[in-house]
């Protein structure tokens, strides 16, 4: 176990590296807590979509990095900002004349379209608990509408009438000149409406931490800050909810990276040392313009795992979180097969690397071995090849190719099978463009098809893979324009696999009987 938490101290992995930064906060005694906190936070005006996903994902590796150079208690919550005013009627659900006569009321006042929960805020916060639960994350869960009217965050709120002044010139030094005038940290939450306003205070008073306000009808009111009466603005709401958590960790788009000061400066007057943070790069689309969930580019979660599985999913948001990274349909494949290479490398490497490779952070102790004996992108080429709408056709071949081979015993390769169906007739059948040969391809495709022809070398890979150079060595320089020329002639596409091992899952016969179709000009 110590040369495993040697290993884990010195490991360059990110989330250990992180880890440790969180550790050190607590290097001279453990927290008075009692355990360490990490937060991930979620505005609950829609669904839960990808960036979501990644939070969490990420949060949760570095927890679990956490927990093996440390043994003091630690676990992660989830928090739901459910107490905001609805801004805006989303445009994906129904109701919309009856959710816009509750705008600016509290997401948890305002009923669920749907008819299922008790209010819009608590569907929301069901379809986040559900997605959660669905990727097997472990976290508490907590929601702003509880923890203000519990009087959980009464304390804080009284620190902040008691040093009003002091959070308000953080506040202000980062306001326009017009905003300054009537911004106050704090939003009441009408008694008649319930609608959240947002109007400068007349009073805010120490004595008996009450504010006092006019409506927008001109009306005074003088409201405790506890009890769930009033809420804090979104920037001083951050920083308010570390102090009253205690939270050591939480990580956040680099959107919000400004804003960083300005949440460590009022966590710190509310009187708790501000938490580790960390900033990832956002997700960009296929023309490198940011993900946005109102666009609708990029990717969504629904999406990427209709295609592949969710730990590929883990596995990209493993890799580089502080590049920006496009997330789009075409990284999918590369993802896969990266995520099953690192779980054959897993099995020989001692703790050190293990601790380095992904899926550690992505399984923990319980990395499963692959049975992906046919990489991903080989599937997409054979189900080109075979224009197969169904993962059986693959199997036909695959049987042939790994006897040994079988759904029951191969799940994650039979899974795939279906999901490169799937990808191929959505992503790539729509964009296959074959070309003729060119004079020198067509010699060269001639020479590949005579000595198949007399091939006894059986169905092995790389012998295969050795007779494919040989054709093109002596025709092509560089050498990848032969590689070139067979996936854009015979596959209609312009990358594919390694030959030698498409021809040994394909078939030797089979490829004869490819070849003489493209050089008749059957497909062009």
């Amino acid at each position: 176990m110590s040369n495993l938490r040697d290993a884990a101290m010195s490991s360059k992995a990110w989330p250990f590296e992180e880890a440790r930064r969180v550790l050190k906060r607590y290097e001279k005694a453990p927290p008075e807590k009692g355990y360490v906190l990490f937060e991930t936070g979620y505005g609950p005006s829609g669904l839960p979509h990808i960036g979501t996903f990644g939070e969490v994902a990420r949060t949760t590796m570095i927890l679990r990095a956490f927990r093996e150079i440390s043994d003091i208690p630690a676990k992660l919550i989830c928090f739901s900002d459910d107490l905001d005013g609805m801004r805006k009627v989303p445009g994906n659900v129904p109701n919309q004349e009856m959710l816009a006569e509750h705008l600016q009321r509290p997401l948890t006042s305002v009923p669920d379209p749907f008819g299922e929960f008790d209010s819009f805020g608590a569907h929301n916060n069901a379809m986040l608990r559900r997605f959660l639960d669905t990727f097997g994350f472990e976290y508490e869960f907590y929601s702003a509408t509880e923890f203000y009217r519990s009087g959980q965050f009464d304390d804080v709120l009284r620190r902040a009438v008691e040093r009003y002044d002091d959070v308000m010139k953080v506040m202000l030094k980062s306001l326009r000149e017009e905003r300054r005038q009537t911004y106050s940290i704090f939003l009441p939450i009408h008694p008649e409406t319930g609608r959240v306003l947002y109007v400068p205070m007349k009073e805010v008073n120490a004595a008996d931490y009450t504010i006092t306000f006019d409506d927008e009808d001109g009306r005074e009111w003088t409201l405790p800050v506890t009890g769930g009466n009033v809420k804090l603005q979104w920037k001083p709401d951050f920083g308010a909810r570390w102090a009253a958590l205690g939270v050591d960790f939480e990580m956040y788009g680099k959107d919000h990276s400004t804003n960083t000061p300005i949440y460590d400066r009022i966590c710190e007057i509310l009187g708790q040392k501000a938490p580790e943070h960390f900033t990832y790069e956002l997700f960009l689309d296929d023309k490198g313009q940011k993900i946005s969930k109102s666009s609708g580019n990029g990717i969504s979660i629904d999406e990427w795992l209709s295609y592949a599985s969710t730990e590929s999913l883990s596995y990209f948001m493993y890799q580089k979180p502080k590049t920006a990274k496009r997330m789009y349909f075409d990284v999918i494949p590369k993802a896969v097969d990266e995520y099953h290479q690192q779980l054959r490398a897993y099995v020989d490497q001692d703790d050190a690397a293990r601790l380095n490779n992904p899926v550690f952070h992505i399984h923990g102790h319980n990395v499963p071995t692959s049975d992906m004996v046919v990489p991903f992108s080989m599937l997409l080429n054979l189900a080109s090849v075979a224009n197969a709408d169904n993962k059986d056709q693959l199997w036909g071949f695959m049987r042939r190719y790994a006897p040994e081979a079988s759904p029951e015993s191969n799940p994650q390769l039979d899974q795939a099978a279906g999901f490169a169906v799937r990808y191929y007739n959505d992503f790539v059948k729509p964009a296959k463009v074959f070309r003729a040969a060119s004079e020198l391809e067509r010699e060269a495709l001639v020479d590949l098809r005579d000595q198949l022809k007399t091939w006894d070398g059986g169905l092995d890979a790389e012998e295969l893979q050795s007779l494919v150079f040989a054709c093109g060595r002596e025709r092509f320089d560089p050498l990848r324009d032969w590689f070139k020329a067979l996936y854009e002639v015979l596959l209609g596409a312009s990358q594919g696999p390694r030959f030698g091992g498409f021809i040994a899952l394909y078939g030797v016969e089979e490829t004869i009987a490819l070849i003489d179709a493209a050089l008749n000009g059957d497909f062009v």
